[in-house]
């Protein structure tokens, strides 16, 4: 079995493959600071939790965006799990081509979703992630990143309005039974929903218009996706378990051997 880790802003999400079957999955907070010693022993319980023995575990890879936990995280794996992991990072290969001028600025996350959706479900290609940032990338029918759009998360710009606005309230984010609100709650769930909404749909149109892929399919991940993809006809598949899928191909792309 494989342990695929996916380190993002928010959350550590971790992904435990039988070839390409997912057969176990769990999150860790991220801003919280930890030792390896803490990381090995919280992967060790959550793996026995989720019935996985560790003994098992033959190799790891880790795609991240948060620098300052990796050396914990991998002294983690390489101490409790015996392995040394693969790290996405420039030179990695992956399948895709990254056609912009600086290749080595775009994140991991971007990468793994961007190789999971062209593999899966085919070029051209747009992913988009309602993750900590909202983000949009285009994969053409050749397999070349061609480039993305980057926006605030439904999470961040609902965090804004009640920490500076003092008189909005924290919260839960849901779709409104009508896009007017009916008091203070109901609006701010409006504003943040059907916003996204109609930004998703925009930038959607503009993206397949600008770069004449009008048959172009839409593929959403994130754990906010579901709400968004359940309410446009401009988004075709949701897969909850995109990033996830990706570093499992990418690991499967490095002939590596254990």
């Amino acid at each position: 079995m494989i342990l695929a880790v996916d380190v993002g802003n928010t959350n550590i999400t971790c992904g435990v493959f039988r070839g390409e079957e997912i057969v176990a999955s769990f999150r860790i907070t991220t801003k919280m600071p930890r030792t390896s010693d803490e990381y090995g022993m919280m992967l060790g319980t959550l793996l026995e939790k989720n019935q996985v023995n560790e003994k098992e575990i033959r190799d790891a890879i880790i795609a991240s965006v948060v620098p300052n936990v990796m050396h914990s995280l991998q002294n983690a794996i390489i101490k409790y799990l015996g392995i040394t992991p693969i790290v996405v990072e420039a030179g990695i290969k992956t399948g895709i081509r990254v056609a912009t001028p600086n290749p080595q600025q775009i994140g991991a996350d971007r990468i793994v979703d961007a190789v999971a959706a062209y593999e899966l479900y085919g070029g051209p290609v747009l992913v988009i992630d309602f993750g900590t940032a909202t983000t949009y990338d285009l994969v053409d029918s050749e397999g070349a990143f061609l480039g993305g759009v980057t926006a605030p998360g439904i999470r961040i710009s609902a965090k804004a309005l009640w920490e500076d606005a003092a008189k909005l309230p924290e919260i839960e984010i849901k779709k409104p039974e009508y896009v007017l609100g009916k008091d203070t709650i109901t609006s701010m769930q409006s504003g943040l929903v059907y916003g996204q909404i109609g930004q998703t749909e925009y930038i959607i149109r503009k993206v397949k218009e600008e770069n004449n892929v009008p048959d172009a399919k839409v593929v959403v991940t994130g754990g906010l996706g579901r709400i968004i993809a359940n309410e446009t006809s401009a988004v075709d598949v949701y897969d909850p378990n995109l990033t996830l899928k990706g570093i499992n191909i990418i690991y499967k792309k490095q002939n590596r051997r254990k």
